[in-house]
């Protein structure tokens, strides 16, 4: 575990000469350090990213676990396409450690499969980065041959799940966060086996709060029960589903909205990045907001949220932003969104109620 596979070859920092593989040789000097530990920062998309301190032992047992479920093994090919700052890319390097993986370092964007035929046997990507793939033929191609796929970092879309499920190879949505150092839960997407809720690893157990807010105990990774923020279904078997996270829930009118479910509603008829976010409202107390980064039909938009949600969770008005905030690894800045919908200039919005 002193060593690892680079592309076919055994690592070494002087042949690393682009801006990635030195972020990688600098995460690799850190971990052969003598410190047991690390520091990890968490995306921050919904408030300003934390440093959390980690013991390098829990990301090996974390790497276990997961090697162990897809039955990784000595020089599988592993592609690394996430940034190496957050805990994602960081883990593909472990797991490349722990199992003895050779590891293909691809710069983060989003065409990783653009330039490279490689048939991987393991990759963890982010949702744009499989969409995006899936929207050039010989990229779906490469996509189609990794042989086993974790998407996570955001949300997947119906769309592109329903896609997903017919690909010969298997893929997985993952659940899990920095301070699980990664995922702690797997749902398949594709094949015979795939299903609306995640199955947690054997060694995870799972409450919810009083708030309905999911609790992980994964003693293997983390010092102590993890209260998330995400509001979850727990059923009795122990698999669940997350609706959305608490701290973004509006309160329109005394009734609480999911900024989640609103925006799975409506992903499919909004060509480009969108956002719901809410302003101050003197009757209602918030008013949800929607934000696009592209220029929409605002009739044919409209027409079709008031006949796919509720009024209570309807948009009060839709404003084309221009871009909307996001994070370092892709996901959207929740507070620099609500800071961008409150600066506004509301004559130039579009009023549906």
């Amino acid at each position: 575990m002193n060593e690892i596979r680079i592309e076919g070859k055994i690592y070494d920092p002087s042949g690393f000469i682009s801006p990635f593989h030195r972020q990688l040789n600098l995460f690799l000097e850190e971990w052969f350090s003598q410190s047991p530990t690390l520091r990890l920062r968490t995306s921050g998309s919904t408030g300003t990213p934390k440093e959390i301190t980690v013991r390098k032992e829990q990301m090996l047992q974390s790497a276990k676990i997961t090697c162990g479920f897809f039955g990784l093994k000595k020089n599988d090919k592993a592609l690394l396409c996430l940034p190496l700052e957050y805990i994602a890319g960081k883990m593909m390097v472990v797991r490349a450690l722990y199992a003895g993986l050779d590891l293909y370092p691809v710069e983060p964007d989003g065409h990783p499969l653009a330039r490279t035929d490689v048939p991987f046997d393991f990759a963890a990507m982010a949702p744009l980065q499989v969409y995006n793939s899936l929207q050039v033929k010989e990229e779906k191609r490469r996509l189609s041959r990794i042989g086993r796929l974790i998407i996570g970092g955001g949300a997947i879309d119906e769309t592109l799940e329903k896609e997903l499920k017919e690909f010969p190879n298997a893929v997985y949505s993952t659940y899990g966060m920095t301070e699980t150092l990664s995922h702690i839960a797997l749902r398949r997407i594709s094949g015979a086996g795939a299903g609306r809720y995640y199955t947690p690893f054997p060694s995870v157990s799972l409450t919810l709060s009083e708030d309905g807010r999911l609790i992980a105990d994964a003693p293997l990774v983390a010092d102590k029960p993890l209260v998330t923020n995400d509001i979850a279904e727990l059923l009795p078997d122990g698999t669940f589903r997350i609706i959305g996270r608490i701290d973004n829930v509006i309160n329109s009118g005394g009734i609480k909205v999911q900024i989640e479910e609103v925006e799975q509603v409506l992903r499919p008829h909004i060509a480009g990045n969108f956002a719901i976010t809410s302003i101050p409202h003197p009757k209602l107390g918030e008013a949800i907001v929607l934000l696009t980064e592209q220029p929409i039909d605002p009739v044919a938009l409209e027409n079709a949220i008031k006949r796919l949600l509720p009024r209570h969770q309807q948009p009060m008005l839709i404003h084309t932003a221009g871009a909307i905030p996001q994070t370092g690894n892709g996901k959207t800045d929740r507070a620099a969104t609500k800071q961008l919908a409150g600066k506004i200039n509301l004559p130039s919005s579009r009023y549906i109620r």
